[in-house]
């Protein structure tokens, strides 16, 4: 099944391609590969999560933000490679969760990400990947996805 069409079974629409909120592209497309920078929990131009998760924010509130961070990542990735059904497999995720110091759930966060990509991509979806606790983000965002995606025809 083409992603396009996975999507729209799962009534998920993407959102526009994100804008850099610094001095970089949102994602660089180098042959069959697709890096995305860190993408944050934004959505309609608004932080979805801002704080510390185990603390300003809820495990499930950072949870909901990875999985943003995660459709944000996969527009960016679709706008650099001609378009979703050209995102042939998920490779590697990172998060960064911006985490109260004695918060361990980092990886429950990011399954935020995870869990979505392997929804949309089903088996493609699967991925190598890090969750990692952190003192501070960009603009105060609760959580931070960068991926790298394959493409192909």
């Amino acid at each position: 099944m083409a992603v396009s069409d996975r999507l729209r079974e799962l009534g998920i629409i993407l959102p526009q391609p994100p804008s850099a909120v610094a001095a970089y592209v949102p994602a660089v497309l180098t042959g069959s590969w697709c890096y995305t920078a860190g993408q944050l929990p934004l959505k309609d131009g608004v932080l979805l999560a801002r704080g510390r998760v185990g603390a300003e924010v809820s495990e499930e509130d950072g949870y909901q933000a990875a999985r943003q961070c995660a459709l944000n990542a996969i527009s960016a990735a679709a706008a650099q490679a001609g378009g979703v059904d050209r995102i042939k497999r998920v490779i590697k995720v990172v998060g960064f969760v911006q985490s109260r110091d004695d918060f361990h759930g980092q990886p429950k966060v990011v399954n935020g990400a995870s869990e979505l990509f392997e929804h949309v991509f089903g088996e493609a979806g699967r991925h190598a990947r890090s969750a990692v606790g952190t003192n501070a983000l960009p603009l105060d965002a609760a959580v931070e996805i960068e991926v790298i995606f394959e493409v192909g025809d």
